[in-house]
């Protein structure tokens, strides 16, 4: 099953909620999920704060088809799809677009650093031609602080090129507007989408001609990130965007993924969804107690949770 609509709007990188055993919660999963579309917020499941590098593959494929199982549309749903190994980013790819799902998210092979442009651009390629399915729509995941291999415009240039109906568009969370603001400019006449991988600049790219955000604390305040999008050209956009602002940086004090946790832990009244998988390590009483503070002054909530 394919689908031939892009992806465009708010996405959140689900948190991956975990039992005590440290196994996937496929069923607070799919809770979670259907609460975030209720919010009008698309799924970017085993995003970075989804843990998906702490998933197996096996793991990802079984929770996607637990998704689709629970009635969760696949055209909602833009997994991550790259690995180190190249059969595994050809496996999960392979099982997305079967499903119906949107698009994918791919990180380069990010093991190994320093690699070249030819390696990055022919890491692609190959994964393109093994998935072998016209359906295939691939955003691209820009986030050289984490994985330490940056995809260069000279590979953008060169995969839309040699694949312009599959390459759709980037997450750049890079940080760094000037180069979000220059994929739009250069890329954007092709049909190339650019996300921003933080709210912060969900307005800048909207009026540059971007075409949302990919961001993780859409998993806590989807409905206000949401709201922007919806309403970026009226009147008090700025302000809008200053209250995402105050919230994201109340987050931004504390590792995020534990952050994000701990919120929905408090306001979902649920302990468990604390819980990480190592060698990341859940948020301190002290620090917890410090976040919901900094929320609270905020008049923070998550309605309908």
């Amino acid at each position: 099953m394919t689908t031939t609509n892009k992806a465009k709007g708010v996405y959140a990188p689900v948190v991956t909620p975990f039992l005590k055993n440290l196994e996937p919660d496929t069923a607070e999963l799919i809770r979670q999920c259907e609460w975030l579309l209720t919010q009008d917020v698309g799924l970017a499941i085993f995003g970075t704060n989804s843990e998906a590098n702490s998933l197996s593959v096996r793991e990802k494929i079984d929770l996607m088809d637990a998704l689709v199982a629970a009635g969760i549309a696949p055209d909602r749903m833009l997994p991550g799809t790259g690995c180190c190994a190249l059969s595994d980013t050809v496996e999960l790819t392979r099982h997305a677009v079967r499903l119906g799902a949107i698009g994918v998210l791919m990180l380069p092979p990010f093991f190994y650093k320093g690699v070249s442009d030819d390696g990055i651009f022919a890491s692609y390629a190959e994964t393109i031609e093994r998935v072998g399915d016209a359906g295939l729509r691939i955003y691209l995941y820009h986030i050289p602080q984490v994985s330490q291999v940056p995809i260069s415009l000279a590979v953008i240039e060169r995969l839309l090129k040699a694949y312009p109906t599959t390459i759709a568009g980037i997450k750049d969370s890079s940080g760094n507007w000037e180069n979000t603001r220059a994929l739009i400019e250069g890329f954007g006449p092709q049909g190339f989408d650019v996300f921003c991988g933080s709210e912060r600049f969900l307005l800048a790219t909207l009026r540059a001609g971007g075409v949302g955000s990919i961001t993780a604390t859409a998993n806590v305040h989807p409905g206000p990130i949401a709201q922007l999008y919806r309403t970026w050209e009226r009147p008090g956009a700025d302000e809008r965007q200053g209250v995402l602002d105050a919230v994201r940086s109340a987050f931004e004090q504390f590792p995020m993924i534990p952050a994000l946790k701990a919120t929905i832990a408090h306001h979902a009244q649920k302990r468990d969804w604390r819980i990480v998988r190592p060698p990341l390590t859940a948020l301190d009483h002290e620090n917890a107690q410090a976040l919901s503070a900094a929320l609270a002054k905020l008049e923070f909530s998550m309605p309908g949770l």
